[in-house]
């Protein structure tokens, strides 16, 4: 365990003093993947800022350090056979518990169990003065007020350097099984839309590869009855594709193409001349592996949001679905309360924050 508080606020300091911007780097896993490039030359690394600082079972309650691998947490809490509901990835076990906050990872029982915001109690932060600040608690009672400790999902770093995150945990499933449907994309999602509705222990379904998968976890009996009236071929834990989904191995597959992350309703209609590489979330999360394909317009015709994951060599425009003015002036007025001289990567989120 190494804590290095004093270590950073000083860095982070240091570089405003400057005027030199910072970017901030945990495990490095998701460089590549999510959001805009920004400052190279002043890196800003928390990889050893790492440690499980405090672990309650009987309270559901783990603290950590920002640079704590996820594989580590894993863990730690699987020897309480406990868990991290929103199954966020490893990322080959670089991925970090800061990383995996700044950038929202969730895994495939996202819809069910709620994303990583859902489970942040409290974090403690640095922002651009160089200033350590407590936001949130330790135990789910004490969470109240402006919610900025859950502010810190998906903002890629932008609004502070994330330190230490508290977090709520969930006990393991008892039972857990996966079946597997021959399906088309169009009838598979008639049909996770058709089973979430259903009172049953889903906590994954997903199509990929001509194939439905659903995932039940939970009591026993409950898997062992949903299981017999949906039918379908079992899976081995071996060959369920929730590990990989959750690792974003199928995307890394057609990384050749800009590689689209389209987030919206489960019901929404597929596109029309673009199918989708896989589908998740029971219909709600679906990649595209396409050249002119306008993720943004097709997002935002059905309410939901896109990411380009993987832009192509040369990609100098935005990554994340263009905001409206007012949206857009709030994540100003945010940059400016937190970071008001732009230290904390610059252009990662938007070009103009």
């Amino acid at each position: 365990m190494t804590d290095l508080i004093e270590t950073l606020c000083d860095r982070v300091r240091s570089a405003r003093a400057a005027g030199t911007p910072l970017r901030i780097r945990g495990g490095d896993s998701k460089r590549q993947w999510l959001g805009r490039p920004c400052a190279e030359e002043n890196i800003l690394d928390l990889a050893q800022h790492r440690g499980v600082v405090a672990y309650e079972p009987g309270e559901l309650v783990l603290v950590a350090r920002a640079g704590t691998p996820i594989a580590e947490l894993t863990e730690v809490l699987a020897a309480e056979h406990q868990v991290l509901a929103f199954e966020p990835p490893a990322g080959g076990g670089r991925a970090t518990l800061g990383g995996t906050l700044a950038s929202n990872c969730s895994g495939p029982a996202r819809p069910w169990s709620g994303a990583v915001r859902d489970a942040v109690l409290g974090v403690k932060l640095l922002t651009g003065q160089g200033e350590c600040l407590n936001f949130g608690g330790r135990v789910v009672k004490n969470v109240a007020g402006y919610d900025v400790s859950r502010l810190q999902a998906g903002a890629l770093g932008s609004l502070g350097v994330i330190a230490e995150v508290s977090l709520k945990v969930m006990p393991a499933p008892e039972a857990t099984r996966t079946l597997a449907l021959e399906r088309d994309a169009e009838a598979a999602l008639a049909d996770m839309s058709r089973y979430a509705r259903e009172s049953t222990p889903l906590t994954g379904a997903c199509w990929l590869q001509g194939r439905l998968f659903l995932r039940l976890s939970g009591a026993a009996a409950a898997v062992e009855a949903s299981a017999r009236r949906w039918g379908g071929d079992t899976v081995t834990a071996k060959d369920a594709p929730w590990h990989a989904l959750g690792e974003f191995a199928a995307g890394a597959q057609a990384a050749a193409k800009p590689l689209w992350r389209v987030s919206l309703a489960g019901n929404a209609p597929l596109p029309s001349g673009a199918m989708p590489l896989l589908i998740d979330w029971a219909g709600a999360l679906r990649w595209f592996a396409a050249d002119g394909f306008d993720a943004f317009r097709y997002a935002g015709d059905h309410g939901g949001h896109a990411a380009l994951w993987w832009p192509p060599a040369g990609w100098e425009d935005e990554t994340a679905q263009p905001l409206s003015p007012t949206l857009q002036s709030l994540h100003q007025q945010l940059k400016m309360a937190f970071d008001p001289d732009r230290i904390l990567n610059p252009g990662r989120l938007y070009s103009w924050l």
